[in-house]
């Protein structure tokens, strides 16, 4: 069959805001569905913070129904198990182990995945409501935060309706499990084994999904993308005069967590300080509580040479953007790295690390700098040459641009995601 004009397309986005990387990756093909005539509908929770799906006290977002883009959001509560937070990790950690069983553990698996948090009200409306009649295509994602793909997954199958899924599988270190197994448990695998069509953001994701049994034909490498224009405008003396910075900046954007290797960027700051450079650190992001018991630790002196902003707006992110000498996030847990596409923009140099899909997007002593995650005397030493050869710095931002606006642009995206819709 091909494409249809005015689908009712159901999407499934755990958190959706601009502030997720995920719910951005969908707002835009989204609103590019809606352009073509297609009905959107998102199916979403009331999380703002990761952190809602575990504990309580934080935030939330009040709005139950809202458009976006041209595409209806409708936001259902979660509710968690009762207890303390460290619970939800605890059956994640029991799943895992679980999962060394294969193929018999598929059942209890399942049962877990949905044990907390739960989606109960979301459940219902698609028991329910007559509005999903006539539903053509469910696309779900996140592969694991399953509590929310299983049930939709299932309503799916029993109704033989198209299922696209973008797992956003971390891939973690080379040879170190430790972040993987999170995304590939039994019951994973299975559920994407299930899928009409898989959407990965990597050629490493995908070779990953197919050495786990997933039909080569059904999963496509589809990658994320930014919109340059949609970030220019950005003021790098604005956000200097502001924040007081006159010296090299070093960015981070995005969680402040370790996993992001955000706490290896300021070890490896606090060397460079040590060794008497200096530098200004500015991180834009959520900010996790680890990093703020970390970072309590700093003394004043180093205090003094970061700018911890926390949540900012689109106008400071692109200030700062635009100020930026490096920009440095060694994660281990990017399935991509959209940041890394923004910095490209303004032509600045990044610095990731070898670990999750980061090595198919920057491209070592090509337009970027990789080191290994963790590895901070390496990170503190690449953070150093690109301050003092300003020449390499600014040639591997000239390439990381005009690669973006080569490969890495929503349009581009969009164009290899929108024939997953195909029945």
């Amino acid at each position: 069959m091909g494409y249809t004009q005015g689908m009712h397309i159901l999407h499934v986005v755990q958190l959706y805001h601009q502030a997720s990387g995920a719910a951005r990756y969908f707002i835009e093909i989204g609103a590019r569905l809606a352009r073509e005539g297609h009905r959107v509908t998102v199916l979403s929770t009331d999380a703002f913070d990761l952190e809602h799906f575990w504990a309580s006290g934080k935030r939330r977002i009040a709005e139950v129904e809202e458009e976006i883009g041209g595409v209806r959001v409708l936001r259902f509560p979660v509710q968690r198990a009762p207890g303390p937070a460290i619970i939800y990790p605890i059956v994640r950690r029991l799943m895992v182990e679980l999962g060394r069983l294969g193929r018999p553990s598929l059942p209890l698996l399942r049962r877990m995945a949905t044990l907390t948090p739960r989606l109960p009200a979301l459940q219902h409306y698609l028991a329910t409501n007559p509005d999903l009649a006539d539903v053509a295509v469910v696309h779900t994602t996140n592969i694991t935060l399953d509590f929310a793909i299983l049930p939709v997954a299932q309503w799916a199958k029993q109704r033989r309706i198209r299922h696209i899924c973008t797992p956003f599988v971390h891939l973690g270190e080379p040879g170190n499990p430790q972040i993987v197994r999170y995304y590939s448990m039994p019951h994973q695998i299975d559920l994407l084994r299930q899928c009409d069509a898989v959407a990965t953001m990597t050629d490493l994701e995908r070779d990953f999904l197919l050495a786990r049994g997933l039909q080569p034909a059904r999963v496509h490498t589809v990658g994320a993308g930014v919109t340059p224009a949609e970030l220019a405008g950005g003021d790098a003396l604005r956000f200097r005069q502001t924040h007081s910075i006159s010296g090299p900046i070093v960015l981070s954007l995005g969680a402040a967590a370790y996993d992001k290797g955000t706490v290896h960027v300021l070890e490896a700051m606090r060397r460079l300080w040590a060794a008497g450079i200096q530098v200004t650190w500015v991180q834009c992001g959520p900010l996790l509580g680890h990093f703020e018991t970390f970072y309590a630790s700093l003394t004043d002196a180093e205090c003094a040479q970061t700018r911890v902003l926390g949540y900012v707006s689109d106008a400071v992110r692109h200030d700062a953007l635009a100020a930026a000498d490096i920009y440095a996030q060694p994660s281990r847990t990017d399935s991509f790295g959209i940041a890394y596409l923004e910095a490209w923009c303004y032509g600045v140099p990044v610095i990731g690390a070898a670990a999750g899909g980061v090595p198919a997007v920057i491209r070592h002593g090509v337009d970027g700098l990789l080191v290994p995650f963790g590895d901070v005397a390496a990170l503190a030493g690449s953070i150093e040459r690109l301050l003092k050869d300003r020449e390499l710095a600014r040639g591997f931002g000239a390439i990381g641009r005009a690669r973006v606006a080569e490969t890495m642009t929503w349009e581009a995206v969009y164009t290899r995601a929108r024939g997953l819709y195909e029945g």
